[in-house]
C-alpha cells in the first residue's frame, strides 16, 4: 500500500495496470486518482474494445462541427474533459494502431488537435491504462507499438486474480455492499460471518466482477438487514435455486461437491446457469456460449427453472 501511495502521489506518471478480466484494474485507477493530487478533479474512463474504430479518435479527441457526416455540432472529447483530472483508457490492447501513433503524440506532447480542427490544444492529464492482453507479446507480433508500450509502462501495476488474494474479499464485498445500499436508498446490510466465509473459500472464476454482481443481486433479491449463508447463490452455499430445501447445504468453502453429497442433476444445471450469468453480467447470449448451448435453449431452459424473472436486470436487458 505504501507504494501505492507513491504511485498515487506521482500525478504525472503514467500507469500500466494488467491483469485478468474483471480483477479489479478500473477499481485500483479510481483509487490511484482518488489518492492523487488530482482527486478533485475528472476521472473519466473509456473501454477502448467497446468504440468502433471510426468513433474512437472522435470520442478521445472531441470534434470540429462538419468534420465528418454525422458531425452536426461542436463536440469535446475525453482528453479535453478530463483536463487536471485522469484518463482511463481500459482495454488499451484492442486500440487500433493509427490511434496509438495519437495518443503517443499526446503522451509526448501533452498536445492534440480534434477530428477536422487545425489549432493544437494542450491539457493536463494522467494517463492510466488498463489491459488484459499480454502487451509484452503484442508489440513481439507488431500488434502493439514498442514506443507506446514503454511510454505507458512508466509505473507497472500487476493485479492478481481474486483466487490469489483472498484476504481482499471482504474488503471488496464490504465496499461493493455499502456502493449498493447507498444506491438503493436502503440501510447498510451486515455480513453474517458464515456469509463472508463462504465469500472468502470461493474461487471467484469471474474475480472481483463477479463479487460484485453476487453481492448486488443478493441485496436486490435477497437480504434484508444481513447477509446470510443461505442468500447466497448455489455455487457459494446458498439455498436458492431448485433443491434449496433438500438439506444438501455446500460446504464451508463454497464447494459445490462437498463430500457425502449428490446433487439433483437439475440443481447442478441451475447452478452452473446462475454462474454463468454471473460471470458475463447477466448476458444471457455470452452465458449460452460459454455454456456451449445455444441462445434459445437457454432462454428455454431459465423459463423450465423459473430463473428468467430472477435473472433479468436492466444491463441484461440491454445487452440481449
Amino acid at each position: 500500500m505504501v507504494q501505492l501511495d507513491k504511485v498515487a502521489r506521482s500525478n504525472a506518471a503514467t500507469v500500466l495496470i494488467q491483469g485478468e478480466t474483471g480483477s479489479g484494474k478500473e477499481l485500483m485507477a479510481r483509487y490511484l486518482h482518488a489518492q492523487s493530487a488530482r482527486g478533485a478533479g475528472a476521472f473519466i474512463d473509456l473501454n477502448c474494445s467497446a468504440i468502433p474504430e471510426q468513433l474512437l479518435e472522435s470520442q478521445l479527441f472531441g470534434h470540429e462541427k462538419g468534420a465528418f457526416t454525422d458531425a452536426k455540432h461542436f463536440r469535446k472529447g475525453l482528453f479535453d474533459l478530463a483536463d487536471q483530472g485522469t484518463l482511463f483508457l481500459d482495454e488499451i490492447g484492442e486500440m487500433p494502431p493509427p490511434l496509438q501513433s495519437k495518443l503517443l503524440r499526446v503522451l509526448e506532447t501533452r498536445g492534440f488537435r480534434r477530428v477536422g480542427g487545425h489549432a493544437d490544444i494542450w491539457v493536463d492529464v494522467r494517463i492510466i491504462a488498463a489491459t488484459h492482453r499480454d502487451l509484452k507479446r503484442q508489440v513481439a507480433d507488431g500488434r502493439f507499438r514498442e514506443d507506446l508500450y514503454f511510454r505507458l509502462n512508466v509505473v507497472p501495476i500487476m493485479m492478481p486474480p481474486l483466487r490469489e488474494r483472498r484476504d481482499d474479499v471482504a474488503t471488496l464485498a464490504e465496499h461493493f455492499i455499502a456502493r449498493f445500499c447507498g444506491e438503493m436508498g436502503r440501510p447498510q446490510a451486515r455480513l453474517h460471518p458464515e456469509a463472508l466465509r463462504a465469500l472468502t473459500g470461493y474461487a471467484w472464476p469471474g474475480n472481483v466482477r463477479e463479487l460484485r454482481n453476487v453481492i448486488e443481486r443478493v441485496l436486490l433479491l435477497e437480504a434484508d438487514d444481513e447477509i446470510l449463508p443461505q442468500h447466497l447463490p448455489p455455487e457459494l452455499g446458498g439455498a436458492a435455486g431448485p433443491g434449496a430445501g433438500s438439506g444438501a447445504a455446500l460446504g464451508p468453502t463454497g464447494d459445490p461437491f462437498p463430500a457425502g453429497v449428490v446433487r439433483p442433476l437439475l440443481e447442478v444445471e441451475q447452478m452452473a446457469i446462475a454462474h454463468a450469468l454471473t460471470v458475463c453480467d447477466g448476458n444471457k447470449t455470452r452465458a449460452a456460449q460459454q455454456l456451449g448451448i445455444s441462445r434459445q435453449t437457454l432462454r428455454t431452459k431459465l423459463k423450465e427453472l423459473r430463473m428468467d424473472e430472477a435473472e433479468s436486470t436492466p444491463e441484461a436487458a440491454a445487452e440481449d
